[in-house]
């Protein structure tokens, strides 16, 4: 077994993948030693420091926050102010984050504060990263957050946790904070000025969870072709629906990529099997365009998410350099709210576009001489079996939950906090809600996989001349033996489970273009 890749955090780009890499633990962090990003580091804590010797009032240094902003704080307080800013938002509800979902959230706070204009200490960092090292992992509510000023009340769990309060999972145990921490001979820390403000008042939340939501939804997209070119076979379809010369007129380019992965999978330069047959239904022929507005998509998703994880994003800017305390608000999630609102509805339309192609294969008025719900059960044992008439009921089940959900979450802004927060992102409700979608989306994805392998081997035992290029061979060959041909009937929840996880470990290579 390989060492998990290191990966630097110096305030340099990190990308996607190094987020979910990290969060799944096939990578490690490492705080940079550079001398000169230290050196920034403590410039902007010193800086700090210096303005409330000097000046007195900074916002949420030594004053209130939010509405409160005019309150000044007395200076024999200033040291417990950020203490008190996660202790009063202590109000999350709703499920935990997962370890996943958790260690993201570290990295993506990591991310920002490491870029020097928080005016945070090394300490803090130094920190952070321990939690990943150990992994110690605040319990995290997922509901409270509405996007602005960044994610308040989940990221105070991040910050008591530093300070060794609340609760921490830690080995497969919920455990007290502090204990977790004097185990690996780490101290609680104690929060300088500013510091509670800079790990709250952020985007990290809705951040993370867009990086994995974005990974997840890329395999989804190119998961989708690859079943689409099994059930062209199954269903005896026209290939000829994805030719090179149809797509050059219409120039998306993601649309033109899925095209030319199905005509790769499909050797599609054979011609159609019925001459009679010359436009099969949308959700075949259509595939490429369903497909492809996720795949066009996607690199704007990715440019927009990255920004977001490699910016500082927290109020008031510290930039020591210049001696300068900046006042806005790029706590505001927008650019997260829209990604995640756009990404789940072209999620949603891949859980469609799979349910409708599984009602027409199941269907024997439809899939051209296949038996009824793919049963392959002959004789005798005919009339006793089933096939996957329930799994095509459960497939649209969770198809319309995922269609459901597709409401856009950054419309819904609400004034808060005494209308001081009258204009929120939603974004951290947008990730969910996405990360929701691409749940219930790998389920209808696993019931394809069960579909499309009964189907192409029921195809087969009709005709022989159904070959596919050597790569969607190899898959079938996989799939035949996590998923055996469903002939007497049999539950199939847990081999469900089994293909959900397959999906989300990307189990298949697929289209490395």
């Amino acid at each position: 077994m390989t060492d998990p890749r290191p990966i630097d955090i110096d305030g340099s780009p990190l990308r996607i993948e190094d987020v979910a890499d990290l969060a799944r633990g096939d990578a490690r962090c490492r705080l940079s030693d550079d001398a000169g990003f230290q050196g920034r580091i403590n410039r902007g804590a010193e800086f700090v420091d210096r303005l409330i010797a000097e000046d007195g009032a900074v916002y949420g240094v030594s004053t209130g926050y939010g509405d409160s902003c005019t309150v000044v704080i007395p200076p024999a307080q200033v040291a417990e102010l950020p203490h008190r800013l996660y202790t009063y938002h202590g109000v999350g509800l709703g499920r935990f984050l997962d370890p996943e979902e958790t260690r993201a959230v570290l990295v993506a706070r990591l991310a920002s504060l490491s870029q020097g204009m928080s005016g945070v200490s090394l300490g803090l960092l130094r920190q952070l990263q321990a939690l990943l090292e150990h992994d110690i992992l605040p319990l995290i509510p997922a509901e409270g957050s509405v996007g602005a000023s960044g994610d308040l009340t989940p990221l105070s769990y991040v910050a008591a946790v530093l300070c060794g309060e609340r609760e921490v999972s830690h080995r497969g145990r919920i455990r007290p904070a502090a204990e977790a921490l004097a185990e690996h001979g780490l101290a609680p820390l104690k929060l300088r000025p500013k510091e509670g403000l800079a790990i709250m008042n952020g985007t990290a939340v809705m951040t993370a969870l867009a990086c994995l939501a974005w990974r997840r939804a890329d395999y989804l997209g190119r998961l989708a072709t690859r079943i689409t070119a099994f059930n062209v076979l199954a269903s005896d379809g026209n290939a000829h629906h994805f030719d090179q010369a149809l797509f050059a007129v219409k120039p998306h380019p993601g649309q033109q990529r899925v095209a030319a992965r199905l005509r790769q999978d499909l050797a599609s330069d054979r011609p159609p099997r019925n001459e009679l047959r010359i436009q099969d239904r949308y959700s075949l022929r259509c595939a490429p365009h369903v497909i492809g507005v996720l795949e066009d998509a996607l690199p704007w998703l990715r440019a927009n998410i990255e920004n977001e994880l490699n910016s500082a994003n927290d109020n008031p800017i510290i930039d020591a350099a210049q001696e300068m305390v900046l006042h806005g608000g790029h706590f505001y999630g927008g650019h997260i709210a829209f990604a995640m609102d756009c990404m789940k509805n072209a999620v949603a339309n891949l859980a469609d576009l799979l349910d409708r192609q599984m009602a027409l294969l199941v269907d024997a008025r439809y899939n051209h001489g296949l038996p009824a719900n793919l049963s392959a059960a002959s004789g005798d044992r005919a009339a006793l079996n089933h096939g996957l008439k329930a799994l095509q009921i459960s497939a649209s089940a969770w198809t319309a939950e995922a269609l459901k959900l597709t409401m856009p979450a950054s419309v819904f802004s609400r004034s808060t906090e005494c209308h001081n927060q009258d204009k929120v992102s939603m974004g951290t409700i947008a990730a969910r809600d996405c990360l929701r979608i691409i749940e219930l989306t790998e389920q209808v994805t696993a019931a394809l996989l069960v579909t499309a392998r009964q189907g192409v081997a029921l195809r087969r035992a009709l005709e022989r001349d159904t070959g596919l290029s050597a790569a969607p061979e190899e898959m079938l060959v996989d799939l035949g033996r996590r998923v055996p041909l469903v002939v007497e009937d049999r539950a199939l929840d847990g081999e469900l489970r089994q293909l959900i996880q397959a999906i989300r470990d990307r189990a298949w290579s697929l289209y490395e273009d």
